[in-house]
């Protein structure tokens, strides 16, 4: 009798130990979300801390693999032919290979020249007249411009919304599985930021791991004496806005900076363009009308002309030799970072 209590006893033990797991199973959330991963900004040393507050926008890869489906997706263009990628070619530095003007929807183009999209973290303002002033914001001009990618928003958002695939993506990235704007442009800049590039020959110089070459030495002095100011190192961009002498294209009447400020001293600025990987990025300024490096030397050294803003640093020319022009261009190629314009991470997946 007493084996038999004790064996009772036993069992109500376990009957009790067995309904009190099985209501803690039953009481933990059904879909706990999974954290997104963190991932870490490949800040260059001895580079200034970035302009871009990463607080808001932390880094993930999901967020990231996010942004680079979207921006090589065409359904965010009106008629599935233009994504981010069309005109931000990863080969040419994220710039459109070989065209002057961007290709938009209809046959359309764009006003200006698209610019290269590496080292956005360190941009307080976008565009050539800077006329966008944060990253996350600056995907919504080409989006919605009718010579760009002509759609609306709310367009975009019902093809995101439709699709299984970014359901899933968005969840991952940010924790359930709403699309809205703000996510989707979050997701887009983090891509973006992340293209940076530090590791061209110029950087391991810097480092001690290479040495330039003569002309390229040359080349360098050059730079520092003349071009410093503005291509400021280690950017090679101080990111101000200057006029730097170009004639106004008459078929295009764009008057730069002065179309967001109307002020008229402005006229005719456009911001000073990096010089990293501008071997790649031809043709050069803001209306793709030098078609290479020579030229665009030849430009300071003999065309430069005196509108009332042009700048003072390049009034008057820059003189140099033919062995320094050469120098200086050699110099500018060794700015050229493939570690950008072939690494798959940025790559259409």
């Amino acid at each position: 009798m007493r084996k038999f209590i004790v064996i009772l006893s036993l069992l109500s033990v376990v009957v009790l130990f067995t309904i009190q797991a099985s209501c803690k199973k039953n009481d933990a959330p059904a879909d706990t979300p999974k954290q997104p991963t963190p991932m870490n900004f490949p800040q260059p040393s001895g580079w200034p801390a970035p302009q871009y507050d990463f607080s808001g926008n932390p880094l993930t890869e999901e967020g990231f693999r996010l942004g680079r489906k979207l921006f090589y997706d065409a359904r965010l263009s009106i008629d599935g032919t233009i994504s981010c990628g069309s005109c931000h070619q990863q080969f040419a530095s994220f710039v459109m290979f070989d065209h002057d003007l961007g290709h938009g929807v209809n046959n359309s183009h764009t006003l200006r020249n698209p610019q290269s999209l590496i080292n956005l973290a360190w941009h307080k303002e976008m565009t050539w007249d800077g006329g966008v002033n944060h990253i996350e914001v600056q995907p919504l001009v080409p989006i919605t411009a009718s010579n760009e990618m002509g759609e609306t928003l709310s367009g975009v958002l019902a093809k995101l919304q439709a699709d299984a695939t970014y359901k899933t993506m968005f969840k991952a990235a940010f924790g359930d599985e709403t699309i809205n704007s703000q996510r989707m442009l979050k997701a887009l800049s983090q891509f973006m930021l992340m293209i940076v590039s530090s590791n061209s020959k110029y950087d391991r110089v810097k480092k001690g791991l290479e040495n330039f070459t003569p002309l390229e030495d040359i080349g360098y002095q050059v730079f520092k004496n003349n071009c410093n100011n503005c291509h400021t190192e280690p950017l090679f961009t101080n990111l101000s806005f200057r006029n730097n002498g170009r004639p106004l294209n008459p078929a295009l009447q764009d008057k730069g900076r002065m179309r967001i400020t109307n002020n008229p001293a402005d006229s005719l600025k456009f911001r000073v363009p990096g010089l990293r990987n501008a071997a790649l990025t031809y043709p050069y300024t803001h209306d793709g009308t030098v078609y290479s490096l020579d030229q665009m030397v030849d430009h300071y050294r003999f065309n430069v002309v005196n509108h009332p803003s042009t700048d003072p640093l390049v009034r008057n020319g820059i003189t140099m030799t033919t062995t320094e022009k050469t120098g200086l261009v050699a110099f500018i190629k060794a700015l050229t970072d493939t570690t950008v314009t072939k690494n798959i991470q940025f790559s259409e997946q």
